[in-house]
Parts: structure tokens; C-alpha cells; sequence
């Protein structure tokens, strides 16, 4: 298996300006739209990771101490989520079953724990909103021949990146790269 290394940064006319296309996703087809996703998360995961890191130092520059709580209390759900899905096979089914219900149930969980600490706010601002940003991207954005190889690049296991890595820990390494 091959290190784990960081994809290039796409350029911004690739990711959101002139050559980028974007469409709605066809709701019915509810594995085209899964499959879309995941291979955008993959191919933009830098572009992705960038915007994420920006808009939580902006918000971090304004509520350190609640984006730190909230960043703390999210990665120990997750981490503790996905322990649990590695040792108990009832979550593992059902975390490769129902991925969204999966991340859903880990940001309530988060808001749920937050709200009682305080940082509600901080926590949908800092943390929840670029996730969706980044989801809404990823559902819209429509592939490219470029983005189809470096997809079936990494799904054959020749190059593996961050991305992968927690597509895989969220049970979704199957579908990655079809």
C-alpha cells in the first residue's frame, strides 16, 4: 500500500469559476448522487481543506475558546464513532448502509453535547457550515475526465490520500473510485 499523500490544489477556475460545471443532482438516483460526492470529496479534498481551514481561522480569530471546545467535542465523537464501528458489527452494517444518517447522527450528537457547554454557535458556524459548503460543492460539481482518473488512481490503491482515509473510516472505501 502506498503513503499517504496530500492531493495537489486544484485551480480555482477548475474548482468554482469558468471551467467548472455545476448541476443539480438527480434525487431519485440516490447511489449516482453518493458516488458524485465522494469523488469530488476526493479529487477537491485540498481545495476543500483550504476553505474549511480559512473560514474556521476567521472564526477562530473571533471565539477561540468555543471553536477549540467545538473542534475537541466533534473529533472525540468521531474518533469514538468510528471505534465503535470498528468493534461492534451492528454499527459497522450500518454505518456502510447509511452514510448520511451516519454523519447527520454525529453532528447532532456534537450539537447536542455542545448545547450544553455553550457553544452552539460557534460550533454551527465554525464547524457545521463549512462542512455543508464543502457537501453542497461535492453534490453540485460535476465530474471531469481528470477527476475520473485521479479517482480510479486512488481506488485501485496506487495513490492514497486523507480523503480516502476518512471516506474509509466512514465506510465508504467501496465506493470510491466507481
Amino acid at each position: 500500500m502506498a503513503s499517504v499523500q496530500p492531493p495537489p490544489l486544484r485551480s480555482w477556475d477548475d474548482f468554482v469559476l469558468s471551467s467548472a460545471r455545476f448541476a443539480v443532482p438527480d434525487v431519485r438516483n440516490l447511489d449516482r448522487w453518493n458516488n458524485r460526492m465522494i469523488n469530488n470529496l476526493l479529487y477537491y479534498q485540498s481545495n476543500y481543506f483550504l476553505s474549511a481551514a480559512g473560514f474556521l481561522l476567521i472564526v477562530g480569530y473571533f471565539q477561540p475558546f468555543q471553536l477549540f471546545v467545538g473542534m475537541t467535542v466533534v473529533t472525540l465523537l468521531f474518533v469514538g464513532f468510528v471505534w465503535a464501528a470498528e468493534n461492534q458489527a451492528p454499527i459497522r452494517r450500518f454505518r456502510r448502509n447509511h452514510p448520511s444518517i451516519t454523519v447527520l447522527a454525529i453532528l447532532l450528537a456534537s450539537y447536542l453535547f455542545l448545547s450544553v457547554l455553550g457553544g452552539v454557535g460557534v460550533f454551527l458556524c465554525g464547524i457545521a457550515f463549512p462542512i455543508l459548503m464543502v457537501l453542497i460543492h461535492a453534490s453540485i460539481r460535476l465530474r471531469n475526465l481528470k477527476n475520473k482518473l485521479e479517482n480510479k488512481l486512488e481506488s485501485i490503491g496506487l495513490k492514497r490520500t486523507p480523503m480516502g482515509l476518512l471516506l474509509e473510516a466512514l465506510g465508504q472505501e467501496q465506493e470510491a473510485g466507481s
